[in-house]
């Protein structure tokens, strides 16, 4: 069975004792009235704004700031990537600025090999469009 991230925000909520308790009740009730459904990440983040030390934080930020691909598989740079990126969201307010910064920690070696299979998907491209408006060109 697949929890949904409304179950998800309800179930990471219903252990919080004492003053996250309170907290939490304290942010449900300020989400306006008629609002759709907490999110997940709408929880996560409130919940570390609010608990999470900034020194922490900083941390994070810095660990972010540092993130290199190096001998981790892509997935794995994509994981790490997005568990720290949400310590830098005023950094990476666009999806360009998210790429970019992806890219910048990936490997040179992945960069080149994405460059290759792009110029190869190019070329062949090239040759299939090239042949079918040539074929094209002969059925007429």
């Amino acid at each position: 069975m697949r929890v949904t991230e409304i179950e998800g925000v309800e179930l990471a909520s219903y252990p919080l004792k004492g003053m996250a308790y309170s907290w939490f009740e304290m942010w449900e009730d300020s989400r306006e009235e008629g609002s759709p459904p907490a999110r997940w990440s709408d929880f996560d983040d409130a919940f570390i704004d609010n608990f999470l030390p900034t020194e922490t934080k900083a941390a994070h930020a810095a660990k972010f700031m540092g993130l290199k691909q190096d001998t981790m598989s892509v997935w794995e740079y994509h994981m790490r990537f997005a568990c720290l990126s949400k310590y830098v969201i005023y950094m990476l307010s666009t999806m360009e600025a998210r790429v970019r910064r992806f890219v910048q920690g990936l490997s040179p070696l992945v960069i080149n090999e994405v460059a290759i299979a792009a110029m190869n998907f190019d070329m062949k491209f090239g040759k299939l469009k090239n042949r079918m408006e040539r074929e094209g060109s002969n059925k007429a």
